[in-house]
């Protein structure tokens, strides 16, 4: 017998839409933008307050054995950093928004939303709640990633319209996918809570397995995972500097928690372990041609999520390190993302490599901030962040006997040192002068890249990230706690 709705357990899901809803009110009866950008940022605060103090308690929408609606400790915690993320994200947007190079009322309201999204997934205690989830997060994301004017004298292109298209086409095939997936699955078990998810027997169990796998294949898109991969590149350079970041990180971990709670409880050791290779090794093996930034890290990410999926192939013995490693990322990632944001002009793009040659020496504090990232992204000093996330799947793997898949990992891991110390070599490095009159290089640099002022929304966001990195790799412990 179902039980009455618990709306205590539901607040954070209320603060996250209402944060929305009162974001477009908020553009529709105050001409200011900063009105708008107020109610978003306090509205995702209000979010990750509420999702802390409701912590663990009692589920709702429940039926006999199980619930559709699941507050624990790593819900809530995966909760904040959702909410942590949509304002983090839009300290970013800030400069662009300013100069009116996006909307900022539907800017705000689609952001709210994807946020929503995430909060939705971090609770959901079946299938049904985490695909709606997935796809809250996911739809406000493909008009985000063409929702972008163009500043003066900036060339207008289409690349934000192709992004978004190629996002939306790739997206509705993997939903398709992980629908048809999870109905094979009911059909052969009759059920779709994750607590209740078991293997099927019997005459049905070829069917429960091409259930699995197809639901497994269709949410790793989310990661953008091999053979689902192709999107993210063009997306990420096409889409604003700041909703790339959002792809990189929001989007990425919507995608690592719902294949979390499939592989917790179904066995799809098989077809995640060849995921992880294809991912892992495609991923840094293309990242070594990149001329682009943006292009460059959306690689780079392909290839961080190939180590996820190799954690996640052990079913439930891999999840903590799979979760602690996708926050590592996530945090790194949105520290480059950052940088970049800050390095170029509002509304620009990501633009070529070349440009960031002796970004360090114009910035020494973002090139820090970027070397760091770097760094603990490639698993190496400083960025410890990073090391122990390396280390902890590296671990896990050899614990459970999964010793040749640790040693692709390493072996990947390896490759990956080729581009993240380039780019990182380079932010020191000066301009050639082949071609220029200019005797001083240091000169010559400041006259083809001025140093750009940031703004004050930029740098404390960045400011912020950065300090949650340095304390998470000097105690890596607390994230591990957090998420178990």
């Amino acid at each position: 017998m179902s039980q009455p709705v618990n709306h205590f357990a539901l607040l954070p899901l209320y603060a996250a839409a209402s944060t929305a809803i009162l974001a477009l009110l908020a553009d529709l009866f105050v001409a200011r933008r900063t009105a708008v950008l107020a109610v978003t940022a306090l509205g995702g605060l209000a979010t990750a307050v509420l999702a802390l103090a409701v912590g663990p308690a009692p589920g709702t929408f429940c039926t006999t054995g199980a619930c559709s609606w699941v507050p624990t400790w790593p819900a809530a915690v995966t909760a904040v950093l959702f909410a942590a993320l949509t304002v983090g994200v839009l300290g970013f947007s800030v400069p662009a928004l300013r100069l009116g190079l996006a909307p900022a009322g539907e800017f705000c309201f689609l952001l709210a939303c994807s946020m929503t999204g995430g909060v939705t997934i971090a609770y959901a205690g079946d299938l049904i709640t985490l695909i709606v989830g997935l796809e809250t997060l996911t739809l406000p994301l493909y008009v985000l990633a063409g929702l972008r004017r163009f500043a003066p004298g900036e060339r207008a292109t289409t690349a934000g319209a192709s992004a978004s298209l190629t996002f939306f086409l790739v997206s509705v095939i993997s939903t398709a996918v992980a629908l048809l997936g999870a109905a094979l699955n009911y059909a052969a078990t009759g059920t779709l809570h994750l607590a209740l998810l078991r293997g099927a027997s019997g005459p049905f169990a070829p069917l429960a397995g091409v259930g699995v796998a197809l639901l497994v294949i269709g949410l790793a898109f989310k990661v953008a995972a091999v053979p689902l991969h192709a999107w993210a590149p063009a997306t990420y350079d096409g889409a604003p500097i700041p909703i790339a970041a959002y792809l990189s990180t929001a989007s990425k971990l919507g995608g690592v928690l719902a294949l979390a709670a499939v592989v917790a409880h179904l066995d799809a050791r098989a077809v995640l372990a060849v995921l992880a290779v294809l991912t892992m090794t495609i991923g840094n093996l293309v990242a070594l041609r990149q001329t682009r930034m943006v292009r460059l890290l959306a690689w780079s990410s392909i290839a961080q999520a190939g180590y996820i999926l190799a954690a996640l192939a052990l079913g439930a013995p891999g999840i903590p390190a799979a979760l602690a490693y996708a926050v590592f990322f996530m945090v790194l990632e949105f520290i480059a993302f950052g940088v970049v944001v800050a390095l170029r002009a509002p509304g620009a793009d990501g633009g070529p490599l070349l440009d960031y040659r002796g970004a360090a020496r114009r910035s020494p504090w973002l090139g820090a901030a970027l070397v760091l990232s770097l760094a603990g992204l490639a698993g190496l000093p400083p960025g410890l962040a990073g090391l122990f996330a390396k280390l902890s799947v590296v671990n896990t793997l050899v614990q459970h006997d999964w010793a040749w898949l640790a040693a692709v990992v390493v072996l990947n891991a390896v490759i990956a040192l080729a581009y993240y110390v380039r780019v990182a070599a380079s932010l020191y490095s000066l301009p050639p002068r082949i071609g220029f009159s200019v005797a001083d290089p240091v000169l010559l640099d400041a006259a083809l890249h001025p140093r750009l002022p940031v703004a004050r929304p930029v740098a404390a966001t960045l400011a912020v990230a950065v300090a949650v990195a340095v304390v998470l790799g000097f105690a890596p412990q607390l994230l591990f706690d957090a998420l178990t």
